[in-house]
């Protein structure tokens, strides 16, 4: 593990700083969310920003490690440097409205709180488009240091990982993730998925992790591009099947 966090940083300084300082801040909201009873939405106000910093951190240290394989230096800092200014204005937005006790995402209840919450959508965007650029950067180089398998897996990770952050826009253009329902209600634990409706983040996160679960399968399991291929398939019939699942209102568990 040491030597793992050592490569990493070798790797890319900056987003392997930066994933610490999310897991430092993540850590603080853990705390706060046991001395704090500020309720948003039914659950502790600090809940939903420690789980964004856990998420950017995770974010940004993958994407830290698959950089390196483009061999492209000044397009992989000036990515990076994109990443860190994105979730800077993410995050900073997202712990100040919850320490007020206010929704951050979908909150146009003022004119400066649907100001920021446009902010972060810009700021997304922005994130998401130079993501397409950098997957289009892994598609187009042929040559690589490590086994074409799993490239591939980061290539299809990529691929669902855009194909299901789309669904952000769609939750932010319905200013709610319940389908079926007000935000707000009975929801599972940490996550708060809802129990009783659909709930558009399952399918959200489900496909976003494939950044993650496809490539440490096509390099753990997969023996050859084909597997990875078929893997990839079934993992994006899964998340359809979720997001399905919640546009027709029924919860994760039913």
């Amino acid at each position: 593990m040491k030597s793992f966090f050592a490569e990493l940083h070798r790797r890319n300084p900056l987003l392997s700083i930066f994933g610490w300082l999310c897991i430092a801040g993540g850590i603080i909201c853990a705390i706060m969310t046991q001395m704090s009873d500020t309720i948003v939405l039914g659950i502790n106000a600090y809940i939903k920003p420690m789980k964004f910093f856990f998420s950017i951190c995770i974010f940004s240290w993958t994407m830290a490690w698959y950089l390196s394989y483009l061999q492209m230096p000044r397009r992989a800092k000036a990515y990076s440097v994109m990443v860190v200014i994105v979730f800077i204005i993410e995050i900073v937005i997202i712990v100040w409205q919850a320490t007020n006790g206010r929704l951050s995402h979908f909150n146009i209840e003022t004119p400066l709180y649907g100001m920021l919450f446009s902010l972060m959508g810009i700021a997304i965007m922005v994130l998401w488009i130079w993501t397409v650029i950098i997957t289009i950067y892994f598609f187009k180089k042929k040559n690589f240091d490590v086994s074409m398998t799993f490239i591939w897996g980061i290539r299809l990770g990529l691929v669902l990982f855009l194909i299901f952050s789309i669904e952000g826009g769609m939750m932010s253009s319905r200013l709610s993730h319940t389908v079926g329902a007000a935000d707000g209600g009975d929801g599972l634990p940490i996550v708060n998925w809802s129990k009783e409706y659909g709930d558009l983040r399952v399918a959200h996160f489900i496909g976003m992790h494939a950044l993650q679960i496809i490539p440490l399968f096509s390099h753990y399991v997969a023996r050859k591009p084909g597997n990875v291929a078929l893997f990839s398939s079934a993992y994006f019939i899964l998340a359809m099947a979720l997001f399905l699942q919640a546009m027709y209102r029924m919860p994760l568990f039913f």
